[in-house]
């Protein structure tokens, strides 16, 4: 596949803090379970009212996993409950029990997980087609704030978007009967999407500028734009609201001190690294790494392992539990949070 061209944009990234190199003075992450799905890349993971886990696979398929007995993770059977015949990425519950889906190639889809019947809710966006439809979340009114991550590449050309760091990315909403709508662009490459516990906010991670934005829904802040956090130590991916209202950020990767130096420079350079075998480029770290936020942006927990799980694209928590989805990864790891300490 013939790779497309780049048009960097210089840029300074702020120094990194000294978290992004690790290891460091944060929380060891309890060493999780593997539950495998059956397929390649489980890259988000919701829970369902029952409490099963459901994800999507590079292949296509929806997948609901299940203890098949009385109950040890290694009897857990992953189920497929839908094939979108594109890439899922973020998954989420609807209120009545249906998958909202971003698929990185089909666009904003409702699946029925009883049924396996797919809707598409949105696949183009003022008549252009969306070219990666990332995360979402869900509102209590139905109203789906969703993530196109970027104008010019598609999932194939990822890493395409963070060298050439344009900004196309935006924040969209769905809502029944009125179609969809842009609320932020301008965005480095939109990524994970979380409402507030209260649904005053949306937030959205900018993975190409290490930082989370959101957007005020009510109050007297309401329609404006600014950061919850900024100068994250690693590439936010997905990110979710759990217990307390916190914030989870899914970091795929430290940042990479060779990516930030050549942000700096001449864009000739970028094109260059791009033009190199995927191999030689700036490879993610095998490390498993989560943070959490307080709704004003403060890291309450920070969880890191090295060696094992990695490139965590996904993190849900549910009853004391963390469940994480990884792009590259065959399985889903179960991380029990009262191992963790307070």
């Amino acid at each position: 596949m013939s790779r497309p061209k780049i048009h960097p944009v210089v840029w300074s990234p702020p120094p990194a803090p000294e978290r992004a190199h690790p290891p460091h003075a944060g929380e060891v992450m309890p060493e999780p379970e593997l539950v495998p799905v059956g397929g390649i890349g489980p890259e988000d993971v919701a829970v369902g009212p029952d409490g099963s886990v459901v994800t999507g696979v590079a292949d296509g398929r929806i997948l609901r996993l299940r203890e098949s007995g009385a109950g040890a993770i290694g009897e857990t059977i992953a189920e497929t409950i839908a094939d979108t015949g594109g890439r899922p990425l973020g998954v989420e519950f609807t209120a009545d029990g249906a998958l909202i889906v971003c698929d990185a190639y089909r666009g904003l889809l409702r699946v029925h997980p009883d049924t396996g019947h797919i809707d598409t809710l949105v696949a183009e966006v003022d008549g252009r087609p969306l070219l990666l439809c990332d995360n979402a979340a869900v509102a209590s009114d139905g109203s789906v704030y969703f993530s196109d991550s970027s104008q010019r590449f598609t999932l194939a050309h990822w890493r395409a978007d963070l060298y050439e760091h344009s900004g196309t990315g935006r924040l969209l909403r769905w809502r029944p009967g009125a179609g969809v709508e842009v609320l932020l662009d301008g965005l480095q490459f939109a990524n994970g999407v979380a409402l507030a516990a209260d649904e005053s906010f949306v937030a959205v991670a900018e993975t190409g500028s290490y930082r989370i934005s959101r957007l005020w829904l009510t109050g007297p802040q309401a329609g404006e734009r600014e950061v919850l956090i900024d100068n994250l130590p690693g590439f936010p991916d997905n990110i979710s609201t759990g217990a307390q209202g916190r914030i989870w950020i899914a970091l795929a990767s430290p940042r990479n001190r060779l990516l930030d130096w050549a942000h700096t420079k001449h864009p000739v350079l970028r094109k260059a690294v791009w033009a190199l075998p995927t191999a030689l480029q700036p490879q993610p770290e095998r490390i498993a790494w989560v943070l959490a936020v307080d709704a004003d942006g403060r890291v309450v927990r920070d969880f890191q392992r090295s060696g094992g799980y990695h490139m965590v694209t996904g993190v849900r928590e549910h009853a004391g539990t963390l469940y994480l989805g990884s792009l590259v990864e065959r399985s889903v790891a179960v991380v029990d949070l009262s191992r963790a300490g307070p």
